[in-house]
């Protein structure tokens, strides 16, 4: 497998369509909820995406094929007074994970953290998603932690649609 990862343009059709598809195909997957997209999010997630300046996308391929998509959110660390990106979701198509389309997407979200001049990068993690946690830890990630007796920062959500 020869992986190639290049940034994401919501205005071709094609490459808007290859990234719903894997989107939904994490959002399927026990990991990324069970469920798929909902109606609203396929109809109107690439529109609203393709003018917001705070997001940065990618999609990996092998060949002419997209086996897995990243999807970054600018965002400020107040303590550093410094721009950092959030990786908000990361795939790989099921049957070619271990393959390393998920460490060429990380690698990419580095990228580009680095040219906007960002001062960390960022993600979420299901606790028991271990095979995700050994890929984020073999790219240097580590549990967010100020102060070690103040233990871990938790990650919480407070839903305010019904959607």
């Amino acid at each position: 497998m020869s992986v190639s990862v290049r940034p994401l343009d919501l205005a071709d059709t094609a490459q808007a369509a290859a990234w719903l598809d894997l989107l939904d195909h994490y959002a399927r997957d026990p990991m990324g909820g069970g469920s798929g997209l909902s109606g609203y999010a396929q109809a109107n997630l690439a529109r609203e995406l393709r003018d917001l300046p705070t997001f940065h996308g990618a999609l990996a391929f092998d060949g002419e094929n997209a086996v897995g998509l990243i999807n970054c959110f600018a965002g400020f660390s107040t303590f550093a007074a410094r721009p950092l990106l959030n990786i908000h979701d990361i795939v790989t198509r099921a049957g070619l994970r271990g393959r390393g389309v998920g460490q060429a997407l990380l690698g990419w979200a580095e990228t580009r953290a680095r040219q906007l001049g960002c001062c960390k990068l960022t993600l979420e993690v299901l606790s028991n998603n271990r095979r995700a946690l050994r890929s984020y830890e073999q790219a240097g990630f580590a549990p967010y932690v100020l102060d070690p007796a103040a233990g871990q920062a938790l990650f919480l959500q407070k839903n305010l649609t019904e959607d």
